[in-house]
């Protein structure tokens, strides 16, 4: 391994690394994937957490300021295939090697600046935000799925975005207090936090509900190396999904609801073995 290899390495195990600490799940997920793809998914959410970190931790900095340079310097590693920023070298090795459309990352970028500006969502800036923030994330790791295949990208990408659209819904009802409470947002178009009842719980529900029917055909077209891992990823956000439908509203404007390590790890083996075995 010469030097230049040994600094990509570096940098896309940094990449790991902050998956493996902000992430349980998704690291599981990534773990059923084909080992080509570990250090290219942990590339993109390396990137992607870090930016989201920039708008929903660093309250006492100047959020915009960091956000604008943040984008500048994606752009310039993109362009230049270098940065000194391990999360944005690993991220352009990525971008650059599986052809990840620029206009992917402008609107993940976009979605990040909305969270500066916006409180409150109408039906327009919802579906913006959900498209930016979660919908193109799978979409970049479609790119990497499909290894320059772009008749299987076409093919699959209504529902990469499905399941995307499902998994960021999830987590908008999951955080649905810590996002009114630390941040003074609420994603969910004419939803009061202050009285969210059980008819608009119910409403969110059957949008999130069909966003997952439709990713299903998806997920039993991916290639074999990518599909017991997103399969994981699709059982572990329903059975999450499925706590938080059995429980009322109240309970969720109090609390933050999770899947134990414990439970995850379960899901995991029997999703695994499930699949060897030709029964999921």
């Amino acid at each position: 391994m010469n030097a230049i290899e040994l600094f990509d390495q570096t940098t896309l195990e940094c990449s790991r690394l902050i998956t493996q600490r902000y992430s349980t799940s998704f690291t599981l997920g990534i773990k059923t994937l084909d080992k080509k793809f570990h250090l290219p998914i942990y590339a993109i959410y390396g990137f992607v957490r870090y930016a989201d970190e920039i708008v929903d931790t660093f309250h006492d900095q100047d959020k915009a300021g960091l956000l604008a340079r943040f984008k500048k310097d994606t752009y310039e590693a993109i362009e230049t295939k270098l940065s000194l920023n391990p999360v944005l070298h690993a991220f352009q090795l990525i971008v650059n090697k599986y052809r990840i459309d620029l206009d992917l990352i402008e609107a993940f970028l976009h979605s990040m600046e909305m969270d500066l500006d916006y409180q409150l969502y109408n039906d327009s800036k919802y579906q913006e935000y959900i498209y930016g923030s979660a919908e193109v994330v799978g979409l970049m790791c479609l790119k990497v799925f499909v290894e320059g295949d772009q008749k299987m990208y076409d093919q699959l990408k209504s529902p990469a975005c499905k399941l995307g659209a499902a998994f960021q819904k999830v987590n908008f009802l999951r955080d649905i207090k810590s996002d009114y409470e630390e941040r003074g947002r609420v994603y969910f178009p004419g939803v009061d936090f202050n009285q969210f009842d059980k008819s608009a719980k119910s409403l969110i529900e059957e949008d999130i509900q069909k966003d997952f029917n439709d990713s299903l055909v998806g997920i039993a077209a991916l290639p074999a190396g990518a599909k017991l891992g997103v399969k994981v990823a699709y059982l572990y956000y329903q059975k999450l999904f499925d706590k938080i439908k059995s429980l009322p509203p109240e309970t969720i404007t109090q609390e933050r609801i999770r899947i134990p390590n414990s439970k995850k790890i379960t899901l995991l083996l029997g999703t695994y073995f499930g699949n060897k075995l030709g029964i999921s």
